[in-house]
């Protein structure tokens, strides 16, 4: 298959993966509601977030290039040395588990100072469960990075496709006998038969597997040196995760859920955007570094398409969020109180939907130009700046207030990335920047206000919430596009031959 067909169902994987993420929650939210057993559940699975998260954003990053390089200059040396890695990373998981399930009704109440009740007792129990299975979780995430190193992408994607799904059915079965441990126990199945595909691909390409656990040490010392700071930023974001949960748990039952809902909902735009269109660009600016001009230009088109493409996509949702909530959620247990909590939470989550795609291609700009230890100290503020912001909107805000909390920091993030790209840059660019930002706003204004007098002045907003999606959402792509073409041709054609060139592959 080749490297274009691959990614293609690499980006049809994804969305699978992304949508089969809502029919979990989904089924979740209609087996379970909003309450103490969902916000246990979800408080449990940060620690899966976790070591998915160590494996990926930091183990993977290093392994994989040093694999590469290595088993160009020495094959054979470099399968032994990846055995010992593989080995030895699931061995001290191994340690990890038993420690995490003996000692979890001892460090939960620590991470989550305010857990109480009912939603400690379900934390701690599905929490002591899935440290059983950490070192399963772990090599599931070391054997992407074989297959990636093998050119060999689809297995993986299934692989997580597998554990979504198997949650989901595993509720929907078993929720009667199992309740809210279904999903734990069909997340792990999942898991499990993911492991065993990307197995069978791995000994199908001739992966030969050593019970080794020794290192040579110039591949070790290399490894090492490079593993530190990949795993520090990589539990960056997994600090404000916990920061943000250990503040919700003490707004009320249901607050994580809600939290946990809304932000599954804006994460897709940039999560789908990050899987396409910024991966184009990373390539081209990491071509392109060396050329001050065409490395410019090429940031502004990625900061253009960011904002002509997302921008639109957060006022549809503040305009149709509690549809699109109702329309997802509001089913069996799962209340249209519970859909309204929901959408308080999406409003405040918004600007990450802008913020975090446009961070794609400043973040990508400075990975192009080797500045990753100033994308790192960067980050690490963000933990200080969110643990103050938490403590001081959730009191008047509530939980909707962490929402808040979340799209400051990333806004934050943002902004300081911003003016370190830009000081490299030629003064002008950065007056064209803000000339875009402005015809963006005018754009999004066209289309939002007519879309916004519809609902408050027809009877639109009381039809079912699929309808009102139906009329609300081409309509308002209708109004973009004519409000492109009248106040910013530039921005027009630039999506137009965006869509011719798909067309024509």
């Amino acid at each position: 298959m080749s490297l274009k067909k691959t990614a293609l169902w690499l980006v049809v994987l994804s969305l699978v993966v992304k949508l089969s993420g809502f029919l979990r929650e989904s089924i979740i939210a209609s087996e379970f509601g909003a309450t103490s057993y969902t916000d246990g559940y979800l408080l449990a699975f940060s620690f899966i977030t976790l070591v998915i998260a160590i494996i990926s954003g930091g183990f993977n990053n290093v392994f994989l290039p040093l694999y590469v390089k290595n088993k160009k200059e020495a094959p054979e040396a470099t399968e032994r040395n990846a055995n010992g890695v593989m080995n030895v990373t699931v061995v001290i998981f191994l340690f990890i588990s038993v420690l995490g399930w003996l000692l979890s009704p001892w460090f939960v109440p620590i991470i989550y100072p305010k857990i109480t009740g009912l939603t400690a007792e379900v934390t701690i129990e599905i929490t002591q469960f899935f440290f059983l299975f950490m070192s399963a979780i772990a090599l599931n995430g070391i054997l992407d990075s074989y297959l990636q190193a093998q050119r060999i992408f689809i297995p993986s994607q299934i692989s997580k496709l597998s554990a979504t799904l198997m949650g989901a059915i595993f509720a929907l079965l078993f929720s009667d006998q199992w309740g809210i441990n279904s999903l734990a126990y069909g997340f792990i199945f999942g898991t499990i038969v993911g492991i065993a595909i990307q197995l069978f691909f791995l000994f199908r390409k001739g992966y030969q597997w050593s019970p080794t656990l020794k290192v040579e040490e110039e591949f070790r010392r290399s490894f090492l040196v490079l593993l530190v700071p990949a795993l520090l930023n990589a539990g960056v974001g997994q600090i404000n995760m916990f920061v943000n949960k250990a503040f919700a748990v003490s707004t009320g039952a249901g607050a994580v859920t809600y939290l946990n809902n809304a932000s599954l909902i804006t994460s897709i735009p940039h999560t789908i955007y990050g899987t396409t269109i910024a991966v184009v660009i990373f390539t081209l600016l990491s071509e392109q570094v060396n050329n001050q001009k065409k490395f410019q230009d090429t940031f502004f088109m990625g900061i253009q398409i960011s904002l002509l493409t997302l921008a639109p996509i957060a006022a549809g949702l503040f305009l149709v969020g509690e549809e699109a909530i109702s329309f997802i959620f509001e089913r069996g247990k799962f209340t249209a109180d519970d859909t309204h909590n929901t959408y308080l939470a999406l409003v405040y989550y918004l600007p990450i939907v802008v913020a975090q795609g446009l961070q794609y291609i400043v973040s990508k700009s400075m990975y192009a130009r080797g500045k990753t230890n100033i994308i790192f100290r960067i980050s690490v503020t963000t933990i200080v700046l969110n643990l103050f912001l938490n403590w001081l909107f959730v009191g008047p805000f509530g939980y909707p207030g962490l929402a808040l909390t979340s799209s400051f920091v990333s806004v934050y993030y943002l902004v300081v990335s911003t003016i370190f790209v830009y000081k490299d840059f030629e003064k002008k660019e950065a007056t064209r920047l803000f000339g875009l930002i402005g015809r963006v706003t005018i754009v999004t204004t066209v289309m939002a206000v007519p879309l916004y007098l519809l609902k408050v002045y027809t009877p639109i907003s009381e039809l079912y919430s699929l309808w009102q999606l139906m009329i609300i959402v081409p309509l308002g792509v209708v109004l973009y596009i004519a409000g492109l073409f009248v106040f910013y041709k530039e921005g027009f054609h630039q999506l137009l031959s965006i869509v011719k060139r798909k067309v024509k592959k």
